[in-house]
């Protein structure tokens, strides 16, 4: 296997060009009124938020992986949201029914964007937002093979690495609600679409598990149930 160190280039471009489709096809008045922040008695800074992801952890108790993580959104007007995600993701993936290879891992990740609210009536409790995340982490793994039969010597024995560095960028396009309780408690929930930009993983090709990202592919859905409580 070789060291697997690229970009997506194709990925970068599509990007691009949906980008400069948006520009170009959107008519001006409505661009500027997307980018323009409105303006009334409402003031520009209107406190943050915490929340807690709830299917990460509950992926992680009824399988061999997930992760734990909450994230920082400030509250820009009613209309802007820089968020600021981390966790920490982990798997115990034993003798897998395929390969027989074990594999373990345990990092944090991280995850900065925006997310912009869609509604007309942005100064309601409620919110209908979409975004986008960079994300981001290092992490190092164990994969072992164990009781390896030899063709030759009809012995068994075993192989693998631990702590084998890798590191992975991608990017998460989001849409979401978030509904407001009562009082500071908010509930809500997201669905992201995730792809793999820039990675190195070592000597073995692709992981199984990358810390934040999910199960190896290059790219994925995934979706979150999160807690929120406005500060």
């Amino acid at each position: 296997m070789t060291t697997s160190k690229n970009i997506s280039i194709s990925t970068l471009t599509r990007l691009t060009v949906s980008l400069l489709l948006l520009v170009l096809v959107l008519p001006a008045q409505a661009q500027l009124k997307m980018f323009r922040m409105e303006k009334d008695s409402i003031p520009l800074f209107r406190g943050f938020s915490l929340s807690f992801d709830l299917v990460g952890p509950a992926t992680r108790m009824f399988s061999d992986h997930g992760d734990i993580g909450g994230a920082l959104r400030v509250n820009l007007h009613d209309q802007w949201f820089p968020v600021f995600e981390m966790g920490i993701g982990m798997a115990n993936h034993e003798n897998d029914e395929v390969t027989h290879i074990t594999y373990k891992t345990t990092a944090p990740y991280f995850k900065l964007g925006v997310d912009f609210n869609v509604l007309k009536r942005k100064h309601q409790a409620n919110r209908i937002y979409a975004g986008f995340r960079w994300a981001f982490t290092s992490y190092k793994v164990d994969v072992i093979r164990e009781n390896l039969p030899d063709p030759i010597w009809k012995s068994k024995s075993g192989f693998g690495v631990k702590g084998l560095a890798c590191s992975m960028h991608w990017l998460e396009i989001v849409f979401g609600i978030d509904a407001k309780i009562f009082g500071p408690f908010h509930l809500g929930w997201d669905v992201r679409y995730k792809r793999r930009l820039i990675h190195n993983e070592g000597v073995l090709g692709n992981t199984w598990y990358v810390p934040g990202f999910g199960t190896n592919d290059q790219d994925k859905i995934a979706a979150s149930f999160n807690v929120i409580f406005d500060i």
